[in-house]
């Protein structure tokens, strides 16, 4: 049995997953937290937000995220990739800055225009 706090929405359920009942969850509030704790426990995945250096811009870094969750095993090595990179202003808010990373569908976009 594995205990986690949802995060899908404020209230933070206190969830039990029963890995010998085929992840069987309880103690949710809604169905976003069974679906959550699952997920936690077979496969976590993140959001990664970071920064990377930007060269020409009003500032030195510009902010930026994944598009959709990465693999939780994977963020460390996002993490790598993004302090290697540098962007050369102007960039636009969306603007996918690295493809398919990391051999995934997910992509490092900007998180504001500079």
């Amino acid at each position: 049995m594995t205990n986690i706090i949802c995060i899908t929405c404020p209230k933070g359920c206190h969830l039990s997953v029963d890995e010998q009942n085929d992840c069987a969850v309880t103690s949710n509030a809604c169905p976003r937290g069974a679906e959550y704790g699952r997920n936690e426990v077979l496969h976590p995945v993140r959001v990664v937000t970071s920064t990377v250096r930007l060269e020409g811009g009003a500032l030195p870094r510009l902010p930026v995220k994944t598009d959709r969750p990465l693999p939780k095993e994977k963020v460390f090595d996002c993490m790598r990739l993004l302090d290697g990179l540098t962007v050369t202003a102007p960039v636009k808010t969306g603007q996918v800055i690295a493809a398919h990373i990391l051999g995934t569908d997910v992509d490092i976009v900007a998180t504001r225009s500079l």
